[in-house]
């Protein structure tokens, strides 16, 4: 830990465009949450700032899919985000929003003194735009067909599909998501941070200075930075953020990543006006910024460099413990798919349950790399863990205390090897759980905690005061102290990680929350009275997890049919030009279909007995999964019957049916709008 005097712990802004899920949990707030209510209990000067980011283009989208204003919808999810942190425990210091007066003006003042020192550049360059309507495209208003993955939904700057990383220029046939036009392209000018230019100092800043980095996110800042940086945009064109202060910047505003981190300081002095700045220019002060993945690139090289080119004193991050991605049920979780576990339905469907969310999702937390949520490993984790170990032990230690005490600890005679055995074992696990949280590994630490349950719970079973009690009362009394001991450690230790158990076993105990007194031997008094048990959790029975399991499955069945109708909307790009005599080879024909049959041991063959009005021939046809031979009875058709005869399952096929293809798969004939006699040329 760092012997500096504060720390100052931020955690990413999320967009107001939407609630918050389980994949933004884990990666970003319950860690975050865990680390500064562990340093409040070492007695450490922290403050912990959070707000909506309520700017950019998934709000300006998200409004226009509702028929309302930007405003309208930040305001609606800020609500909903705040009420979830606070129904999670997740207590910020401040949550503020990135719409407030004094952020508005803390990022005009920002950009206006990088301007005012010749910190920008400008370029002119021509940018996608919807010429219906008539204003300039960001990467999220675009919208096409995935060259990777051939997903349909694809976005301007990353298909959700397959995950990878794209632009405009990539996609195929791509649309507008405001009007469907086609965009075009367009000259417009905006102001830039040459990033090259900080890039030597970035280098012995971060990859010098900070080996000690999580791998991911070192890793990542390296090869941003091996591969050179380029100057980045910090203005765009758009109706809605905070409007560029300099003449000439009409119709644009602060792109949101140069105005987003601004916000930390902006809900800072909106907390403390005289004191703020001891948080952001003291060099007492330690500056941690928790975030996920995706988030990396500007908290570790675009915005220190636009700390550094304003100077002024501010400090930079010590420390960046990004985490990776949180899959759902195998599947990569996706707000616009609304493929999600959302947390404030979440604190609907289970109350009371907290706990179980915040020890499941540090459980499983995707550290240095992905991983996976499901709901039938949250039932066992609970179940198996918080319900028959943690629970189950405190259960029987207070009970028994009641039966045999009267509920008041018991003096703790001569030890017995085993006792003192198990006594070594916690301030070893302390010290443990130390070491892994201000090492950034809350996975690991939450593994420690759960570790002095395990301990107390083997000890009770092996030492069965039970048994004892029937024959040896001062032993019981001993083997009962120890256990209630454990106890309090167990309140002390899972403070940072399940804060409504921890509190209630402390109501329970009688005990203080110190987490100095961790692993001493006697926390509570011989003679100390304690309260009546009380289950700190509750089996999750099947039927509510099949329910959110079915919950998903429909959501998937709407996904893919939505991607169905998506993709049978596209249309195959154009085949290579052919010329007019390459066309008057083809002899196409009206026919009818006389005899239909399927081709034995196949499933999608059918064998067509036709009228050409030339002659009758066979045709072999592979419609079998979309008509049935009844169907094809008496179908008048058109035919290819100058095709080269083909033999297919033994069977010869003279020609070919015009079908007309769409990409979701379905097949339709091509048919004569009107009867017409067989052998009728089509051309």
């Amino acid at each position: 830990m760092s012997d500096k005097k504060r720390t100052l712990v931020t955690c990413a802004l999320p967009y107001a465009n939407g609630p918050v899920h389980i994949g933004h949990l884990a990666g970003v707030y319950v860690p975050a949450d865990i680390y500064v209510r562990y340093l409040r209990m070492r007695g450490r000067e922290v403050l912990y700032v959070c707000g909506s980011d309520e700017h950019g283009v998934p709000i300006t989208i998200k409004a226009r899919q509702q028929g309302c204003s930007p405003q309208d919808i930040v305001d609606r999810y800020h609500k909903i985000i705040k009420e979830s942190f606070e129904g999670l425990g997740i207590n910020f210091d401040i949550y503020g929003r990135t719409s407030s007066k004094i952020h508005e003006k803390n990022a005009s003042e920002f950009f206006r003194k990088l301007y005012d020192d010749g910190k920008f550049i400008t370029r002119e360059s021509e940018q996608y735009y919807d010429p219906e309507a008539k204003q300039f495209l960001a990467d999220r208003y675009i919208v096409g067909t995935c060259p990777k993955c051939g997903n349909p939904g694809a976005y301007g700057d990353q298909c959700e599909k397959c995950g990878s990383t794209l632009s405009p220029e990539e996609l195929i046939d791509p649309h507008s998501k405001l009007s469907g036009a086609t965009p075009i392209k367009k000259k417009t000018t905006h102001w830039y941070l040459p990033l090259q230019d900080y890039e030597p100092w970035l280098r012995e800043w971060i990859l010098e200075g900070h080996k000690e980095w999580r791998t991911n996110v070192y890793g990542q800042v390296k090869s941003w930075l091996d591969g050179g940086l380029q100057p980045r945009a910090v203005t765009r064109d758009l109706d809605w953020g905070v409007p560029v202060p300099v003449e000439g910047a009409e119709g644009k505003v602060l792109y949101v990543w140069f105005d987003a981190p601004i916000g930390y300081i902006s809900n800072t002095q909106e907390l403390l006006p005289d004191s703020w700045e001891k948080w952001w220019k003291s060099p007492d002060t330690r500056l941690i910024h928790f975030i996920g993945k995706d988030n990396i690139v500007f908290h570790c090289i675009v915005f220190p460099a636009m700390l550094k080119a304003y100077g002024d004193g501010y400090i930079l991050p010590e420390n960046v413990p990004a985490n990776e991605f949180l899959n759902l049920e195998g599947d990569k979780i996706s707000t616009s798919r609304g493929w999600a576990v959302w947390a404030h339905e979440y604190l609907k469907d289970f109350p009371g349950k907290q706990d179980v969310l915040r020890y499941v999702l540090t459980a499983n937390a995707p550290q240095t790399a992905d991983n996976d949520f499901s709901w039938k490993d949250f039932q066992a984790r609970n179940n198996s863990e918080l319900v028959a170990i943690f629970g189950n032990f405190v259960n029987r230690a207070v009970v028994l205390t009641h039966k045999y005490f009267g509920g008041k600890v018991p003096p703790c005679g001569s030890l017995l090897d085993v006792d003192k055995e198990v006594m070594s074992e916690i301030p070893a696990l302390k010290a443990s759980i130390e070491k892994n949280i201000e090492e950034f590994k809350f996975r690991e630490a939450l593994k420690d905690a759960m570790g002095i349950a395990r301990v107390g719970n083997k000890y009770i079973s092996d030492t069965e005061p039970w048994k004892t009690a029937k024959t040896d009362m001062e032993r019981t009394g001993t083997i009962l102290n120890i256990s209630l001991q454990i106890c309090a450690d167990l309140a002390i230790a899972f403070e940072p990680f399940t804060p409504f158990a921890a509190k209630r076993l402390r109501e329970m105990l009688g005990s203080v929350l110190d987490w100095e007194i961790l692993g001493r031997p006697q926390i509570l008094p011989a003679g100390h009275e304690i309260g009546e048990p009380e289950l700190l959790f509750a089996k999750i029975e099947d039927d509510a997890i099949d329910a959110q399991i079915a919950r998903l499955q429909t959501i998937k069945a709407e996904i893919e049919a939505r991607a169905k109708a998506e993709a049978a909307r596209q249309v195959t790009p154009q085949k290579e030009e052919c010329t007019f005599e390459d066309f008057e080879k083809m002899d196409i024909r009206t026919a009818t279909v006389l005899e239909a049959e399927r081709v034995p041991k196949t499933d999608k063959l059918l064998k067509l007995t036709i009228d050409t009005g030339i002659d009758r021939r066979v045709i072999v046809s592979g419609i079998a999964e979309h008509y049935t031979p009844e169907d094809m009875v008496g179908k008048q058709i058109c035919i290819l019957a100058n095709l080269k005869p083909r033999v297919i399952r033994g069977i010869e096929s003279h020609g070919m049916i015009l079908m007309a293809k769409q990409n979701d798969g379905k097949m339709r004939f091509v048919t004569p709008q009107e009867a017409v006699n067989n052998g009728a040329q089509v051309g």
